[in-house]
């Protein structure tokens, strides 16, 4: 066979290769394929009950520092946990610093700010990797609150989940994160660039949530997102999926899958041959964020609200209701997909989805990047 023709079958297998894989390429695939944490999981040897209450009080002072930092805008609060002088242990707290400093930059455009943020710690395995370095692998839940600083006496609430690993040096009588991996929410937008933020401001304080009241269905829906998302509020249920469906996150993540979830067990759209799931394993169209969007908007069963940037959409966002979807699109393609299920008290839009696990979020935090698209689709209940 000439070697253009074996270029030209070999460009079409990758073609087809890339559009039938049933996911979307997630820090979630980083997180758990990391060599050493898998290790770490397999073959150490876990600490006593009464250790991992120590480094759970431990990690909940660190998450509490570090939400502290958040509110107050004062990254120094971070330090004492890091050595300066180890790279990646800096890197660490650079990292931190950076997505501290993109929360003020976000409420800033918001016109919000932070009152307080909250974390729930589910230590989940500690052991000792060697003479005073010990590794954790935990959940960790954060409730943020907020309020829109035209009207301070109304809270807004969001929750958003991560999962961690982390290595901890003890140096004297205190523990210090030489390395630390986690599911990061906003590890695809860190950056708000080139925005007119006054503008925006004041259009998103010129609202009211809407008077809005969900049919049966869309009602079903909302309930499904806001049981099933990972970290419900019955503090019960926290780090939980619905068991009838395999967490696809390994694979490479679940955000289609669990809107599919939605749409089906809450929402009460039935299967079909390009749209279905049975014996943990489903179709692209369930499973695949652009696979999820084609199909939806596809077969009539959805419809655009509106595409395009930050700029470009915010406005049309207002028109959004719980049970609609947004598609986020990075370098041409559709990599992540989340649910509308509510309104904060402006009427923003606010999302809940799986990795990294969110509940009632501002359907744009974590997504500000100046390459981020926005589609916005409405469902058809």
């Amino acid at each position: 066979m000439k070697f253009k023709h074996k270029f030209i079958i070999l460009v079409l297998i990758v073609i087809y290769v890339f559009n039938i894989l049933p996911f979307s390429i997630s820090f979630a695939e980083e997180f758990y394929e990391d060599k050493e944490t898998l290790n770490f999981l397999n073959n150490e040897s876990s600490l006593s009950e009464e250790m991992k209450k120590e480094f759970k009080d431990l990690l909940e002072n660190l998450f509490s520092q570090r939400n502290d930092a958040i509110v107050s805008g004062d990254c120094d609060l971070l330090k004492g946990f890091y050595d300066l002088n180890i790279k990646v242990s800096l890197w660490a707290y650079e990292s931190e610093a950076k997505k501290t400093q993109y929360l003020i930059n976000w409420s800033e455009k918001q016109a919000v700010k932070f009152r307080d943020l909250k974390s729930i710690v589910r230590i989940r395995k500690v052991a000792e990797k060697e003479p005073g370095l010990y590794g954790v692998i935990c959940d960790v839940a954060t409730d943020f609150n907020y309020y829109y600083i035209d009207s301070p006496d109304i809270i807004n609430h969001f929750r958003l989940g991560t999962n961690h690993y982390l290595n901890l040096k003890k140096e004297n009588d205190k523990y210090i994160i030489t390395k630390e991996w986690y599911t990061d929410p906003f590890a695809d937008s860190l950056d708000i660039k080139n925005i007119k933020s006054e503008e925006i401001s004041k259009y998103i304080l010129e609202h009211q949530p809407p008077e809005f009241i969900p049919n049966e269905r869309q009602l079903k829906a909302i309930e499904y997102a806001h049981t099933y998302c990972g970290i419900s509020e019955d503090d019960n249920f926290i780090f939980k999926y619905n068991s009838k469906y395999k967490n696809h996150n390994p694979d490479g993540g679940d955000c289609a899958n669990f809107a599919s979830q939605i749409l089906h067990e809450g929402g009460g759209f039935k299967k079909n041959q390009l749209w279905n799931y049975s014996g943990k394993e489903g179709t692209k169209a369930w499973l695949n964020a652009q696979g999820f969007k084609n199909y939806m908007v596809g077969s009539g069963r959805a419809s655009y609200i509106a595409k395009g940037t930050y700029q470009q959409t915010y406005k049309a966002a207002f028109n959004m209701k719980p049970g609609d979807f947004v598609a986020y699109e990075k370098k041409g393609r559709i990599t992540h997909i989340s649910t509308v299920t509510g309104f904060d008290s402006k009427g923003y839009p606010l999302v809940t989805c799986h990795n990294t696990d969110r509940l009632l979020v501002p359907y744009d935090l974590g997504w500000s990047n100046d390459n981020i698209r926005f589609h916005l689709i409405h469902v058809h209940y």
